[in-house]
């Protein structure tokens, strides 16, 4: 059995919504995880936001104009009768519930009950779309099975016991339909697997299922080598490994959510990544298929800081990167790439929401400077250090643009540059040019 993921743009009009019906009829039997409909998600943090501030009436207007939205594309996708009597149900209901916060007290776990709402809403019309449609479809809400560890990983045993038990109760099923990003933590709240999350979803149904193939749908074909936004003649990557895929995904390639491929790498299971609207596009397949000696593709990561500390009294001073690293787990900031030398050590952060406190703390070691504004680019393929030459291949590329660090040796899958921001386009265009140019790059 597949699992298919489909992200908010291929739900985000009754027209998607019904073409999504048709890929699902054709691939069934199949597992299939929804997104809420696009502009959902942030339609609801609006609304949570006016709560914290106490304004119910922009919360009220927010809620009036989204329920109007879905009560839309009830009318417009079910032709009447059952279906969307069922539908029109749930939608009343949560809208219902989304109100019952207006005159009580506001809190973190009210805001967590909101966000889930999205999910609610989509599997509820896609489950009436194709029951309408004489299709066999069980919805399994993701409520009853999905669960986070204290630690906020999946509880992959607790997970694996209810969703089978959950399916075993409709053996006369075709399509089982669930909510991509939403949870319940160790405690039992409501809770949600962050944004992007349905990817991860998809990702643990389909391991704990031991799923032939995890399919992720969005509105593009596959990953490309580059990003198609800033570059010309991208194409997408036939094949990645799931390191490879991991890299990219954390460093910008917004296709894939960063923690969507651990799970299905544990269990050996590929990942193909589709596009809706042209789907019979190969797009591209991450697998645990050995690497092949080339450059796959570029990826870029905005709005990164760098923080330098400089101090004669690093000089084989033992502990000196201890404080430093130290003093970024205190403030609760990850670090993404790192230099050093005999006096100083450079670090990159891609969250600077407590930068002033961290700078203050680094001032007992030395002198702290902040380059702000600074954009990491990453190239990733098989880099192993033996494989000579594809490091040179991506500086000469590099031969006219100011680099402020380079990364290399972390892993055998990336080279990461730090460059201005002013020089991201530049810096892409230049390695696709270097690195692309009469290479089979999709390969």
């Amino acid at each position: 059995m597949k699992v298919l993921k489909f992200g908010g743009t291929s739900v985000g009009s009754v027209e998607r919504m019904a073409h999504v019906g048709d890929l699902v009829a054709a691939a069934s039997p199949c597992v299939v995880v929804l997104s809420a409909m696009s502009g959902t998600t942030n339609s609801l943090v609006e609304i949570a936001e006016y709560l914290y501030k106490g304004n119910v009436p922009g919360a009220q207007e927010t809620v009036n104009a989204l329920e109007a939205k879905y009560r839309r594309v009830v009318r417009d996708l079910l032709r009447g009768g059952a279906a969307q009597t069922a539908a029109s149900a749930t939608v009343d209901k949560v809208f219902a519930g989304i109100r019952a916060f207006f005159n009580e007290p506001f809190s973190e776990a009210a805001e967590k009950e909101i966000l889930a709402c999205g999910e609610l809403l989509s599997t509820a019309i896609m489950h009436a779309h194709l029951t309408e449609r004489g299709l066999r479809c069980s919805l399994l809400p993701a409520l009853e099975f999905m669960r986070t560890l204290e630690s906020g990983e999946p509880d992959m045993v607790h997970i694996a016991s209810r969703l089978r038990r959950m399916m075993e109760t409709a053996p006369e099923t075709d399509i089982y339909l669930t909510q991509g990003y939403i949870c319940r933590n160790a405690g039992g709240g409501i809770d949600n697997l962050r944004r992007g999350g349905s990817d991860y979803t998809a990702s643990i149904v389909g391991a704990v299922l031991d799923a032939e193939e995890i399919q992720i749908w969005t509105d593009i074909d596959g990953m490309h080598n580059n990003d198609p936004r800033y570059v010309e003649a991208t194409r997408p990557v036939a094949n990645l490994n799931y390191e490879e895929a991991a890299e990219l995904a954390y460093f910008g390639a917004k296709i894939l959510h960063p923690s969507c491929v651990l799970p299905a790498k544990l269990h050996n299971i590929p990942v193909r990544l589709l596009n809706t609207l042209e789907p019979e596009a190969p797009g591209t397949i991450i697998s645990n298929a050995e690497p092949c000696g080339t450059i796959k593709a570029i990826a870029a990561k905005d709005n990164i800081t760098v923080l330098k500390i400089k101090s004669g009294r690093m000089l084989l001073a033992y502990g000196f990167l201890h404080k430093v690293f130290e003093t970024f787990e205190n403030h609760r900031t990850a670090i993404d790439m790192m230099a050093t030398s005999e006096v100083g050590v450079s670090v990159s952060i891609d969250d600077d929401s407590r930068l002033t406190a961290i700078v203050d703390d680094l001032k007992h070691f030395g002198t702290v400077t902040v380059d702000r504004n600074m954009v990491i680019i990453c190239v990733v393929g098989d880099l192993e250090w033996h494989n000579r030459g594809l490091q040179a291949r991506v500086m000469e590329a590099l031969g006219d643009i100011p680099v402020r660090m380079i990364s290399y040796g972390g892993s055998n899958y990336n080279i990461s540059v730090l460059v201005r921001a002013d020089d991201k386009v530049k810096a892409l265009r230049a390695l696709s040019a270097h690195l692309f140019c009469g290479d089979a790059a999709g390969e």
